[in-house]
């Protein structure tokens, strides 16, 4: 990634019963951590979990229940379950909610870790 981060803006968007928003999971990684936001708006999370029998997406919807302080069975894959681009859903949480609590954890990396 070229840029900083903190100069992109995330895709967050509105939906019908919560926020939905846009991930590029990076699995096998080191640990499990934000990695920064694309130029796409995408948010780069790496998974230490291995994409194998659907143990990266569980630790993902982990992640980000505690990153965003929601329970796990409101957080649900809706595109890309096989994939690593990823559409989430996080339903009975405003995108405007999610987008502050997904700032505090951006806003903590540091250009080293991008």
């Amino acid at each position: 990634m070229t840029g900083s981060y903190k100069s992109r803006s995330f895709k967050l968007h509105n939906g019908e019963q919560g926020a939905a928003l846009t991930i590029r999971v990076t699995p096998r990684a080191r640990r499990t951590e934000f990695g920064g936001v694309l130029e796409d708006g995408t948010i780069r999370i790496r998974i230490a979990a291995p994409p194998v029998e659907g143990k990266a997406n569980k630790a993902l919807i982990a992640f980000l229940a505690n990153a965003l302080d929601v329970r796990k069975n409101t957080i649900e894959i809706v595109a890309g379950e096989h994939g690593l681009d990823k559409i989430i859903s996080i339903l009975g949480l405003p995108a405007e909610e999610a987008e502050q609590r997904l700032k505090a954890h951006l806003d903590q990396i540091t250009p080293n870790e991008e």
